[in-house]
């Protein structure tokens, strides 16, 4: 008696054994389940972080995310239109822009419209006198301003295709340095 006693624990404990091995499989019994193990990405500003992601809107009122442009290299840059080192930095930016949209590389100029003396001097700097192509949007709140630290301007970033920060520029950019910023990231 005692040996059939002895003997139903063994089973009873080896069902729950089993069981609780049947818990850790899927439905089919054949696979593990494991919590799937993500690894946190820290967004953020540094070299390797991913860049914060945002929505503005164009000149004609279309929304535009950063994120939209994932798969791309994209210098984003932010300035204002009475800015000298703006002004200096886009016939530069306009030149890249033009010879490599084809190439996955885009410029996306955040203009910075809590900082412009005439918010209505946009429009004409953008399609008339630089007659830029490139995506421009407006942070008419300022806050991607502040999440960008854009207290110096013009201030640009250079983001890779998956969308970690590689570089940051502060002062304006030369042709010759968009070059080798963008062909120095994947």
């Amino acid at each position: 008696m005692k040996k059939q006693k002895n003997l139903i624990v063994i089973l009873l404990l080896v069902g729950l054994i089993g069981w609780g091995l049947m818990d850790l499989r899927g439905e089919s019994g054949n696979e593990l389940n494991s919590e799937t193990t993500v690894v946190d990405v820290e967004v953020g500003l540094n070299q390797g972080n991913l860049a914060p992601d945002f929505e503005l809107e164009t000149l004609e009122g279309e929304p535009l995310k950063l994120s939209d442009f994932r798969g791309e290299k994209v210098i984003l840059n932010l300035w204002a239109t009475w800015c000298p080192p703006c002004r200096a930095e886009m016939p530069h930016m306009q030149d890249y822009y033009e010879k490599h949209k084809n190439d996955g590389v885009t410029i996306l100029a955040v203009n910075l419209t809590t900082q412009e003396r005439n918010k209505d001097a946009v429009r004409p700097f953008v399609y008339e006198e630089f007659q830029l192509t490139f995506p421009v949007v407006l942070d008419v709140d300022g806050d991607i301003g502040a999440m960008y630290q854009a207290y110096s301007i013009p201030t640009t970033y250079v983001i890779d295709t998956e969308g970690f920060v590689q570089n940051k520029v502060i002062g304006p950019m030369s042709y010759e340095m968009m070059e080798t910023m963008i062909n120095n990231i994947n």
